[in-house]
């Protein structure tokens, strides 16, 4: 594993949510009319597991550089950091999704103390996480560092916004924690979402990939293949303070992408998506993670029209809509919460890091971009450096959170291995490793593979760490 050695129908099949009762297609409650639990009743709720919400804007000013350009403006929707702080287990747990392409090594090192601090807890019970929008900052202060000592123009990885930005999202964590109100029920829902993603890596005769179909393709011929393999679709969490709503988290593969390098910051069609939802239930805070997406796109249902983005959206939000309605509510307290984490060495590729430093006194911004995170990652993985996968135990939930742009395998398989529970998985934690292929990938070659900073290693070390977190017997 994660070599997938079964079809997307018998994966469907196979991860069907059968302990909660819920299956794809099946009819289940709603929640507007699911079975109300009387939880005074239920001995778990003495020590009662609280929440608290934030969500603040993380729009950098224009004149900032975005990832790949200069910012001249910001769109109608701008950037938002979003998440959840759960008290009442051990020390808080942290999680929190941002509109930001990356954010890696050092800087997610000091992201995640700071939001650890900001409610007393340690930093290893902190995931933070990248939407991974292209119209967006990156954000590397050792990268920053790196450059800056070397006399070469730090460009997108100038810090000085994120600092800002950390004093706002570190003040508004602490300020949360003080509205904090109790958890006694969950929900876990999942749907099919049509015509959104598909596999961008299109593999030829000799098993190679050649070419391929990226987040916008223009030709109709690659357009017309088959979408591939995906994970086709959206899991939801919802948290409630008995009846009332109070949070909805979202996990979604495919690169989020209907067209880009504009100048203007904006969260896509997933912070779209998102928007949609928040409209639909405003008292609900939405927060959308972005799952195992290295290898999808949305290509073949995108050809770059501008219009797509509010289709692909629409389209997304449908499904969000529908997870949101076949969600099954049921009890939850302290004892059905646990976190835990796995430290991992991932196998650092050869010879990528001399390549990189003879290029950096003549380069732009788009190769700074694209390779001074893996750049920065390695050295740091050379010195013993490790990384975190962590995984939030909630009810008969499972949600991962994992570094880099992973393959969509990975999530597959996690999903596979414990078809009895809800798996859901973030990705883009971390985003120093960049991307994580599977074996097979590795031998089969392509944009990803050239691009990335481990080896086909990685694969067994990774579904390691991911089968402990998920207790798999196996």
């Amino acid at each position: 594993m994660p070599k997938t050695e079964f079809s997307r129908r018998d994966f469907l099949k196979r991860n069907a949510l059968t302990g909660l009762g819920i299956a794809l297609g099946a009819a289940v409650p709603s929640v507007a009319s699911a079975e109300k639990i009387d939880l005074a009743d239920d001995p778990r709720q003495s020590t009662p597991l609280r929440i608290s919400t934030f969500d603040i804007d993380a729009t950098p000013p224009v004149g900032s550089m975005l990832a790949y350009d200069p910012m001249i403006a910001s769109w109608d929707l701008g950037l938002r950091a979003k998440g959840i702080v759960l008290q009442g287990t051990d020390k808080p747990v942290v999680i929190c999704a941002i509109d930001w392409i990356g954010i890696a090594n050092e800087s997610y090192d000091v992201f995640k103390q700071t939001l650890a601090d900001a409610v007393g807890t340690d930093p290893q019970r902190v995931a933070v996480h990248t939407v991974h929008q292209h119209d967006a900052p990156i954000c590397d202060f050792s990268a920053e560092k790196y450059l800056n000592e070397a006399g070469i123009d730090s460009q997108s990885f100038n810090g000085d916004f994120a600092r800002e930005f950390l004093i706002r999202l570190k003040t508004a964590v602490k300020e949360s924690w003080e509205n904090a109100q109790p958890i006694t029920r969950m929900g876990i829902g999942e749907a099919q979402v049509y015509r959104v993603a598909s596999n961008r890596r299109i593999v030829g005769e000799d098993g190679k990939v050649g070419t391929m179909r990226a987040s916008s393709c223009k030709d109709p011929e690659l357009r017309d293949k088959p979408e591939g393999l995906i994970d086709p679709t959206v899991s939801l969490i919802s948290l409630w303070n008995g009846e009332t709503p109070v949070a909805a988290i979202t996990f979604y593969a495919v690169h989020p992408q209907s067209y880009y390098l504009t100048q203007i910051a904006n969260p896509d069609f997933p912070g779209v998506a998102r928007f949609y939802r928040q409209l639909a239930l405003p008292d609900v805070l939405h927060v959308h993670f972005n799952g195992a997406g290295g290898n999808i796109a949305a290509g073949k249902y995108n050809d770059g029209a501008h219009e797509n983005r509010m289709i692909l959206a629409q389209r997304l939000a449908d499904g969000m809509e529908r997870a949101w309605k076949n969600s099954v509510i049921v009890p939850v307290s302290v004892k059905d919460v646990r976190w835990e984490t796995e430290s991992v060495l991932l196998p650092p590729a050869g010879n990528i890091v001399p390549e990189i430093e003879k290029q950096l006194k003549n380069a732009d911004q788009r190769f700074l971009t694209n390779n001074m995170t893996k750049f920065i990652w390695l050295k740091r993985r050379l010195s013993g450096k490790a990384i975190d996968i962590s995984c939030l135990h909630l009810g008969k939930a499972r949600m991962l959170f994992v570094p880099g742009e992973l393959f969509v395998e990975y999530q597959l398989a996690a999903k596979a291995f414990r078809p009895d529970l809800s798996i859901s998985m973030a990705a883009y934690g971390d985003y120093g490793p960049f991307y994580i292929g599977t074996k097979e990938a590795y031998a089969q070659g392509g944009y990803e593979i050239i691009s990335s900073p481990v080896t086909e290693n990685a694969e067994d070390i990774l579904m390691t760490a991911v089968r402990k977190l998920l207790h798999d017997k196996k």
